[in-house]
């Protein structure tokens, strides 16, 4: 049955052509997801429902799931974890952690308009390096997504000859590597940060502040970690090598 609260002002709520027009969804779909669970029924006030904030919340949440390539059971997933109780607010604050981490978002281009920043036409092995390297993103559509500013160093390799092979095999580390990481760093926030904020009454908003502020202090940090296992590994191979016999270095 649906629920009837009076206690809610009618000023705060929304008939269903308010919803579809707030959200950008259809009427059809507000309905399909209703009965999916996804969102609470509408609030009954005699024979008409009307709907709040948190369904508008929601539905945001499922159309960022949806960009993010969610299927409708992993949709589910995710929203089954989300608690009955939570504020707009809170439910906000999963979208801000799905938004991009990236401060750059990818400029998106046809092929014609990926070959004239390229300043010459580039061929399918050209084009699978760079997918490999980060560089690009190809949609499947005939459109990609160009990471700027490593469009000219992507292109600095392909004139040196980089082997597509070692561009393939240098991707699936960064990917493997990257997803443990993300992994861990999440349920880091999930187990410690999040349950201290809410501890000491912090607003959703604060949490917000944090993760936008996290964002490009964790990517500067991986950034910086790198670099210095980098320079130790290097130090490491030298001292390694100079400790060989002279005969016997390589």
């Amino acid at each position: 049955m649906d629920p009837v609260d009076a206690s809610i002002p009618l000023g705060g709520l929304l008939t269903l052509a308010e919803l579809t027009n707030r959200v950008g969804m259809s009427v059809r779909n507000v309905r399909f997801y209703t009965t999916r669970g996804l969102v609470p029924p509408p609030i009954r006030r005699g024979r008409s429902g009307f709907y709040t904030a948190e369904h508008v919340a929601r539905l945001e949440l499922v159309q960022e799931l949806q960009g993010h390539g969610f299927t409708l059971a992993a949709i589910e997933r995710y929203l089954a974890a989300v608690p009955e109780s939570a504020s707009p607010e809170e439910i906000a604050l999963h979208r801000t952690m799905l938004a991009p981490w990236q401060a750059e978002m990818p400029l998106r281009v046809d092929r014609a308009e990926l070959d004239e920043r390229a300043g010459r036409r580039l061929s399918d092995d050209d084009i699978a390096i760079l997918v490999a390297l980060g560089v690009i993103r190809d949609d499947g559509d005939g459109h990609v997504r160009i990471a700027v500013a490593q469009f000219s160093v992507g292109l600095g390799l392909l004139d040196l000859g980089f082997p597509r092979e070692a561009a393939q095999a240098a991707a699936e580390v960064y990917a493997a590597h990257g997803r443990a990481i993300a992994e861990e760093l999440t349920s880091l926030f999930n187990t410690m940060v999040w349950p201290a904020y809410r501890r000491s009454g912090a607003s959703p908003g604060t949490l917000r502040e944090v993760v936008d502020r996290l964002k490009p202090l964790s990517v500067a940090s991986l950034v910086s970690a790198y670099e210095q296992a980098m320079d130790d590994t290097k130090r490491a191979e030298i001292a390694r090598r100079a400790s060989r016999p002279a005969g016997k270095r390589a």
